[in-house]
């Protein structure tokens, strides 16, 4: 990989070939004569503007010096081919949702899940599963070893779903154990680096029973009374020993908003 290649944040297809056409139009209109110079300020603004919608931090990296042109051309030839939305991973988990939080649910907890008709288990169905299903979305992945993640990422609307497998726990096979769906106020604004997930694979469904819109009380109601309540957040937290004598953990971390569930996330590990 060139020096430049490594100073060049990536672009999706469509992006590259934005700022590629800008900086063509310039080169041409100086040619012909109909402008004196490139307007460069106006295409860096451009290129700047996409790299931030890839979630690039140093945009000001890109300072223009009197070698601008120069900057223009090498810029036109290194942007890799690389599609952004592979850098949208899930969100962090937020470890105070775990402290001292005692495992309180007898019953099972992130057993299955279902998108629409498609019907899923946590520990059982493949990432690959889930991609074939809805015809949308690539697999992405994110660190080494025992702190790897693979995921899938999907929008509507004002949802964002995360569909996750940890790298030791899910397997070469990259089985499903986590899942986490969130739903943006309305106004605000929704990165769309996500694939778009058809509208027959709604609404996410945990464990036959919960899903995003329902009220704080009817979660109580199905579920039971929460291992650790907070004002906008409660948690669901079981251990238990499964019948081939492997320890199986679940979690359901539950964030409301106005009393309506507006983030679910749901874990499940199993350990010898």
């Amino acid at each position: 990989m060139s020096d430049t290649q490594k100073l060049t944040p990536a672009l999706s297809t469509a992006g590259r070939d934005l700022l590629r056409r800008e900086i063509y139009k310039g080169l041409a209109d100086r040619a012909a004569g109909r402008v004196k110079d490139l307007d460069v300020d106006a295409i860096l603004a451009k290129g700047k503007e996409l790299f931030q919608k890839c979630s690039i931090s140093n945009a000001r990296q890109f300072g223009v010096d009197g070698r601008k042109t120069l900057f223009l051309l090498l810029l036109l030839f290194a942007i890799p081919a690389n599609d952004c939305s592979a850098q949208t991973p899930p969100p962090p988990v937020d470890e105070h949702a775990f402290e001292r939080v005692p495992p309180t649910v007898v019953k099972r907890l992130a057993t299955r899940f279902s998108l629409g008709a498609f019907a899923g288990r946590f520990e059982e169905t493949p990432l690959g599963a889930v991609r074939k299903a809805v015809g949308e979305g690539t697999i992405q992945h994110q660190g080494d070893a025992g702190g790897s993640i693979y995921w899938l990422c999907y929008r509507r609307a004002q949802h964002r779903l995360w569909v996750v497998s940890h790298g030791e726990m899910g397997g070469p096979d990259h089985l499903v154990t986590e899942i986490v769906e969130e739903l943006t106020e309305k106004g605000t604004e929704t990165s769309t680096d996500c694939a778009i997930i058809p509208e027959k694979f709604a609404p996410l469904v945990l464990d036959g029973k919960l899903h995003l819109g329902m009220s704080r009380q009817e979660v109580i109601t199905a579920l039971g009374p929460p291992s650790k309540s907070e004002a906008a957040q409660i948690v669901y937290s079981h251990a238990g020993k499964l019948a081939n004598g492997f320890d199986e953990t679940a979690w359901l971390i539950l964030r409301f908003r106005e009393e309506k569930l507006v983030s679910m996330r749901g874990l499940k590990t199993t350990t010898n």
